[in-house]
């Protein structure tokens, strides 16, 4: 308190302290006196006090008592803590209801969740996707409302890498999910309809594998026919040179449609494969045979089988990943370099290597190089041969067997493309 307001609170009780013992002077007890105006006071500030706590407890404060002093000083900051807090609190539900109109218009699903994953709140677009209703949802367990094995297992896991594609049966949604820790140990889930973008990228696949089919036959007799003219010596010498060119062209375009089939095999399923034991060993000294039966002039071939364990999966799928990965390392790297093909075993797993001593590939690029048809020098791409399918179709019998593609170049300094098998494909 200040020091006025202390002689606010004490001037009263003084003068009335004075005042009677003034008074009991001429009955000769003048303390008497200033005990009773000293009650009398006592008696009016409890007085005041009570109308104060009575007036509290109302909580209504345009009815505000008027005491007086330091209590009518007590009254008003009251007032005043009370109209704030009621500003406030308007304040704070007028952004409430913007929130809940904002998150009401988004296009996508939001539930907020506890550490426990029950739900705390959800919009209208999460309701509908997921088929949450009101009040009797919110704080149930989440996996309990979406049922689905994937879900939980995404849900329970500490690291999650990026969204989960999910099929729910309600009207054949599918669903991309995906969670975000926030806050102490809170959890955000996004949910986003994505049944319009898959079903586009289904046609995409039906649409190549189709055309790709279709377009396999006459480029056969083609090739066939180019063959045959090409092997007749009485031709022209400017006329076989434009037929060789055809010829060339032709094998490419049947290249890159056998790809194309390959490729929509793979993406025609995301069920991992089981398949029989490979002998890698056997399998990369076939990949080195291949290599050598090819013409011209390549780099040299080193192989180091370092374990005998057998590799669980796809021979056919695994064959074409490893030879694509040999093919790219042929294509980039001088005659006068080195590739070594490399199989080894460890407590992570089963690891198949391909490294080059070729021209490498600049780190921007390297994210992308599993895309269809990517290229980093188109020119220099196309004029070596490849399809640019070859790192697609690796990427895809990979993740068939469970399994992942790293990737690691410099420029100048070569590359090295390393394939990791889980321990549980291991023989």
């Amino acid at each position: 308190m200040a020091r006025r307001d202390w002689l606010r609170l004490a001037l009263p009780v003084l003068l009335g302290a004075g005042l009677g013992l003034l008074a009991g002077l001429p009955m000769a007890e003048p303390w008497l006196g200033a005990t009773v105006v000293l009650a009398l006071l006592l008696i009016v500030h409890s007085w005041r006090l009570m109308r104060m706590v009575g007036w509290l407890r109302t909580d209504t404060p345009e009815r505000a008592p008027e005491p007086g002093g330091v209590w009518g000083d007590a009254v008003a900051m009251v007032v005043r803590l009370y109209r704030d807090r009621r500003q406030q609190r308007s304040r704070l539900l007028r952004l409430l209801r913007e929130l809940r109109r904002s998150t009401a218009a988004m296009p996508d699903g939001v539930v907020l969740l506890n550490p426990n994953a029950e739900i705390l709140w959800f919009n209208r677009t999460a309701g509908r996707l997921l088929g949450l209703r009101g009040r009797r949802d919110v704080g149930q367990r989440v996996e309990n409302l979406v049922r689905h094995p994937e879900f939980a297992d995404y849900l329970r896991a500490g690291t999650r890498a990026g969204p989960l594609p999910l099929l729910i049966a309600r009207m054949e949604r599918r669903l991309s999910i995906q969670i975000v820790p926030y806050g102490a140990g809170q959890l955000l889930m996004l949910v986003r309809d994505v049944t319009r973008q898959a079903r586009l990228e289904e046609v995409r696949k039906e649409f190549v594998a189709n055309a790709s089919h279709e377009l396999r036959s006459p480029l056969t007799v083609i090739c066939g026919y180019l063959e045959t003219l090409v092997a007749d010596e009485s031709l022209p010498p400017d006329l076989a040179e434009a037929l060789q060119q055809m010829r060339e062209q032709a094998r490419r375009m049947n290249l890159i449609v056998s790809d194309l089939l390959e490729l929509s095999e793979l993406e025609s399923s995301d069920a991992e494969v089981q398949g029989a034991e490979i002998d890698v060993g056997a399998l990369i000294s076939q990949l080195v045979c291949d290599a050598d039966a090819r013409p011209g002039r390549h780099a040299e071939l080193t192989t180091s089988v370092e374990s005998g364990a057998r590799l669980l999966g796809d021979h056919g799928h695994i064959r074409s990943a490893f030879r694509n990965l040999v093919d790219n390392a042929l294509r980039y790297t001088p005659p006068d370099g080195k590739i070594a093909l490399r199989w080894w075993v460890d407590q992570d797993g089963g690891w198949f290597s391909v490294a080059d001593t070729g021209t490498g590939i600049a780190a921007e690029h390297i994210p992308r190089l599993t895309e269809r048809f990517f290229r980093v020098d188109a020119g220099r791409s196309r004029a070596a041969g490849g399809s640019g399918l070859g790192l697609a179709i690796v990427k895809h019998v990979l993740q068939r067997h469970g399994a992942r593609l790293r990737i690691e170049s410099a420029e100048g300094r070569g590359s090295v493309f390393t394939c990791g098998f889980p321990l549980r494909r291991l023989r």
